[in-house]
């Protein structure tokens, strides 16, 4: 969302340079600078100990592919709380652990997704409301099934699919 007025007195922005940051959003009222950052979540690969990877239907994304567990992260929560926060929300998962995969930027929503794998052991499901199916699904077909198109899921999976051949 791009920022056009300041949050405290309501006038519009102006712009003044800052540093190496050069031109940026600025208040002259207030004198305060305003940065257009993106919105920050995680996106999730959930594999169990048959090292198959949970895929979740939700409609509301596509109703032909999967996806991959993802959410926004909360005030004071750090990556790691937030992936085991939205993994268990979403599927009823307890994270054992989790690694660090890649960062993806995504335009449209203007969000910095953070990739992740997290390790379950698989237990019953319990999904939220955004979710209309979970299956465990083997790396190999789920890579054919994931949306590509709406978000980042199947790009992120491809990635986890070649982290997990080079760290197992």
């Amino acid at each position: 969302m791009d920022i056009n007025f300041c949050a405290q007195c309501g006038k519009p922005l102006t712009y003044k340079v800052i540093g190496d940051e050069g031109e940026q959003k600025y208040c002259e009222c207030c004198n305060k600078f305003y940065f257009d950052n993106p919105a920050s979540c995680v996106l999730v690969a959930i594999i169990n100990e048959n090292n198959q990877v949970l895929l979740l239907k939700q409609n509301y994304i596509s109703t032909k592919n999967y996806t991959l567990c993802s959410g926004y992260l909360k005030k004071g929560d750090t990556l790691e709380e937030t992936v085991a926060r939205e993994v268990l929300e979403e599927t009823g998962q307890r994270v054992l652990s989790c690694e660090y995969v890649q960062s993806y930027y995504f335009a449209p929503k203007n969000l910095i997704m953070t990739g992740f794998i997290a390790y379950v052991k698989a237990s019953e499901f319990d999904s939220s409301n955004e979710v209309d199916g979970l299956m465990w699904v083997n790396l190999g077909k789920a890579a054919t099934m994931v949306e590509r198109e709406k978000n980042y899921s199947g790009v992120h999976l491809d990635k986890c699919i070649q982290w997990l051949k080079t760290h197992n």
